[in-house]
């Protein structure tokens, strides 16, 4: 069983600035109706945010854009990866490390890069106290509330914090800072199984009114609407942005790329996009993806048939990123609502 500490509120700004004399620190700061991560410079002001920020955990591990080779004979960035703490972080985040990890570190060859962020960035989770419209990770299975993949999680009480330590390196945090943590009692840890009852239930009545298809149906429907009108309808709306899949917490296709500087060639590594028109395009010319309602349907296949085939779980958390970044106002539960509707 998991260690359950209690922490006062007051306390935890002043935990995470000294974690700031050795990390990096990113805190999700409020931004009208949203949460956007800011690297702390100065003083560290931790405010709890009930919903998970704008940005993916992903950008934390692989980069939009960066340098993977300085040239021939210099070695991957890897040396330079600085430790990091990211908080704030929600169960939708910390479950698309599934994917992540699975496609970076589990096939035929292991990606130095995110291998070493990985292995330097502390985790420290929270559990959602509310939730944004967009947001269906319970019809996925992903609760509103972390159970495992963090280092520390936080669920809020009225006068504090209860704190797990959900891995070693959080263990050693606890007991290296003793001073912030004290035993939780019985008491507290029920009044927060209570607050995430609560959130359960108020999340699974926002969904009954959405008629998602559920879970165990999405590979059969997206199959089974390989040639649904579906696509052709909805790719109208699309304007091969790739907003939908750089937001997106689970997608991680990439490009390399070689450019020039002075007299060597450095390596780039830049998020690609399988809603761009040449993204399937191979060298010769030919372009299996060549129309948009083949690269959306691509987008699905992907999601809710490959990684369930070759992982278990669908490549969506819920967490309605995508929903929010699309300037079409293609909405990914409108789409398979459609498909179950035509399967």
């Amino acid at each position: 069983m998991s260690e359950v500490y209690f922490s006062q509120a007051a306390e935890w700004s002043d935990f995470l600035s000294k974690l700031k004399k050795d990390f990096r620190v990113f805190l999700p700061e409020a931004k009208e109706e949203d949460y956007l991560y800011q690297e702390c410079k100065d003083s560290v002001d931790f405010s709890f945010n009930s919903y998970r920020a704008v940005q993916p955990l992903k950008s934390f591990l692989s980069y939009p854009k960066e340098k993977i080779s300085g040239g021939y004979s210099q070695p991957a960035a890897v040396f330079d990866v600085v430790p990091t703490v990211v908080a704030g972080l929600k169960n939708c985040d910390l479950h698309s490390l599934k994917i992540q990890d699975f496609v970076f570190q589990e096939g035929i060859a292991s990606d130095p890069l995110y291998k070493s962020r990985r292995e330097n960035t502390i985790l420290i989770s929270g559990d959602c106290t509310a939730f944004k419209e967009v947001c269906f990770c319970l019809a996925l299975d992903v609760l509103p509330h972390p159970a495992e993949g963090f280092d520390l999680n936080l669920s809020p009480l009225s006068e504090g914090f209860l704190v797990e330590a959900g891995s070693k390196r959080g263990s050693e945090l606890v007991r290296k800072y003793q001073q912030y943590f004290i035993k939780a009692k019985d008491s507290q840890i029920s009044a927060r199984d209570s607050k995430r009852e609560n959130v359960i239930g108020e999340l699974r009545d926002n969904l009954c009114s959405k008629n998602l298809p559920v879970k165990e149906l999405l590979q059969k429907i997206v199959r089974r609407g390989y040639n649904s009108a579906t696509w052709r309808n909805f790719c109208l709306d699309c304007v091969e942005c790739g907003a939908c899949n750089f937001i997106c917490c689970t997608c991680h296709c990439f490009l390399l790329s070689e450019n020039k500087e002075k007299d060597k060639y450095a390596r780039l590594r830049v998020w690609d996009s399988c809603q761009y028109a040449n993204f399937a395009r191979v060298a010769g010319g030919a372009n299996p993806l060549k129309r948009r309602e083949q690269r959306l349907r691509n987008r699905f296949s992907k999601k809710f048939d490959f990684f369930v085939d070759n992982l278990g779980v669908p490549a969506c958390e819920g967490c309605g990123r995508c929903i929010e970044a699309c300037p079409g106002k293609i909405d990914i539960r409108e789409v398979l609502k459609d498909l179950a509707k035509n399967a």
